[in-house]
């Protein structure tokens, strides 16, 4: 495992189920209207950091000039690669938070999207971020809002020592604003909801969210943190 990577208990493991949750989630896309809203990337220089299996990597090269996707698990940045191979405006490169394999203030927008940043601890990738941005790009985290919302109580029910005052101190502290979104999770087979739920939670709170859960779309909030440099 390369040096500083968290890994992650959903997609490292189960990339082809987070691939389903990844199409059911904002299908709305309110969160790209809200990014676009703040900052646009058309012409523009793009980090993806987390990027996964590359699912969020075409939306961004269709507008931008240059798109480059950062992910330290190996399986997943192949997959990323495969994903993006005929886009010659996409790179993958494999690697963490805390040290971006990007060149000093070479960035327009950043994007971190459920990978890594949730708050205290995430310093170290918060510098990088200071370090590759250029003047007037906006950097932008979107983290679940465990205040509010069905699945927002289903994730503070999960995640007992996770604290959202805290989380929200920590980024208002750093400079960075908020605009909270309603959003769903919104899935076309019951078996695709149950997939992810169990990947998404521990089987308690999993068995317990489905037995009291029939149907296949849920409420969700989001919290889309963002900071212009």
């Amino acid at each position: 495992m390369i040096r500083g990577a968290v890994p992650s208990p959903n997609i490292w493991r189960h990339p082809e189920i987070y691939e389903i949750e990844n199409l059911a989630v904002d299908r709305e896309r309110r969160i790209e209207r809200a990014m676009r809203a703040e900052r646009d990337w058309d012409g523009a220089r793009v980090l993806d950091i987390g990027c996964g299996t590359g699912f969020h990597l075409p939306q961004f090269a269709e507008q931008a000039a240059d798109v480059i996707g950062v992910e330290p698990n190996r399986a997943l940045v192949r997959m990323a690669r495969t994903r993006c191979a005929a886009m010659t405006n996409v790179t993958v490169r494999r690697g963490v938070a805390q040290r971006l394999p990007v060149a000093d203030a070479s960035v327009d927008v950043i994007h971190a999207r459920w990978a890594y940043f949730f708050g205290p601890g995430c310093e170290p990738g918060l510098a990088e971020v200071r370090r590759v941005m250029r003047r007037g790009g906006v950097a932008f985290v979107i983290d679940n809002d465990g205040t509010r919302s069905t699945f927002g109580a289903w994730f503070r029910r999960s995640l007992p020592a996770y604290d959202p005052a805290a989380v929200e101190t920590f980024w208002s502290a750093h400079g960075w604003q908020r605009v909270p979104l309603d959003i769903s999770w919104r899935f076309d087979r019951r078996s695709d909801f149950e997939a992810v739920v169990h990947i998404e939670f521990d089987r308690l709170n999993a068995d317990q969210i489905l037995a009291q859960h029939p149907a296949c779309e849920v409420d969700y909030a989001v919290n889309l943190w963002s900071r212009r440099y």
